[in-house]
């Protein structure tokens, strides 16, 4: 065989060689496609099952996710825009919030923990994961809230409380929620993103989980603050004891005096 026709052979086989080569690079990217579609439909397929067997009622968040096959904040963003929080309109809710102190109304609940005994020490998680306890705000004065999502006392509380917590200087104040009707992280993650909740949410999980469209069951945080009406406030002292409590909306002047009572203000 000559000297050109030799080059000209193996040139030939280079290029028989060089598809070979670059399958494996094409199979992975088919794969990658492949895997993404496969994501999709799922969260679709998800959304409309929950749809039709479910009364025309969204998915929650652990149903999204498990479709998705993922987990962390780009599910759980998902998950929460597909639960479609809106406020719950219902007849003279919000205007308790702009009255004076002297406006409000005693607790519903005979039951709640007494003033000046120790607040029920907890560790909880927010919808992201990350695990808040009460201790960590020891020296501060602590508004602690305990809500639903779906509760339209809480929903008119919301934006209040995020302005005046936005209003105090955070080394003397600390305000932390607590969601008491046990429901799922998409469901208060879509409510702290609605209201642009400045401070954590916490989960308190349940044997009876609830959300935004189903109503749940009291947690053990939530029980052991005896809470039975939504929303509940407690009044913490730096040092760790109640110094106020009560139930239903409150003026935000009463919150502000009872928060810079508790601080020595």
């Amino acid at each position: 065989m000559g000297r050109k026709s030799r080059a000209k052979r193996e040139r030939q086989d280079a290029a028989a060689e060089r598809p070979a080569e670059n399958a494996p690079r094409k199979l992975r990217t088919i794969v990658l496609l492949a895997t993404g579609a496969v994501v999709l439909v799922g969260i679709v397929v998800a959304i409309v099952v929950a749809l039709s067997s479910g009364a025309g009622s969204l998915p929650s968040g652990a149903q999204i996710a498990s479709a998705a096959g993922t987990s962390g904040p780009v599910s759980l963003a998902a998950a929460a825009a597909a639960i479609d929080f809106h406020p719950t309109l219902e007849p003279g809710v919000g205007q308790m919030e702009g009255l004076p102190a002297s406006a409000a109304h005693p607790p519903l609940n005979k039951d709640l923990l007494p003033v000046g005994s120790e607040a029920p020490a907890f560790s909880l998680k927010t919808p992201t994961g990350k695990t808040v306890s009460l201790a960590d705000y020891r020296g501060k004065a602590v508004l602690l809230e305990f809500f639903a999502t779906w509760c339209p006392h809480c929903q008119a509380e919301a934006p209040h409380l995020a302005q005046l917590a936005s209003s105090l200087s955070p080394s003397r104040y600390a305000f932390v929620s607590v969601n008491a009707d046990g429901e799922d992280a998409a469901s208060v993650y879509a409510y702290d993103r609605y209201f642009k909740v400045p401070y954590p949410s916490l989960l308190d999980p349940s044997s009876r989980p609830g959300s935004f469209y189903q109503a749940g069951g009291a947690g053990a945080v939530t029980s052991a603050y005896r809470v039975q009406d939504f929303p509940t406030f407690y009044i913490i002292a730096p040092d760790g004891r109640i110094t106020w409590r009560s139930d239903q909306e409150q003026p935000d002047a009463l919150l502000l005096r009872e928060l810079e009572h508790a601080a020595g203000k």
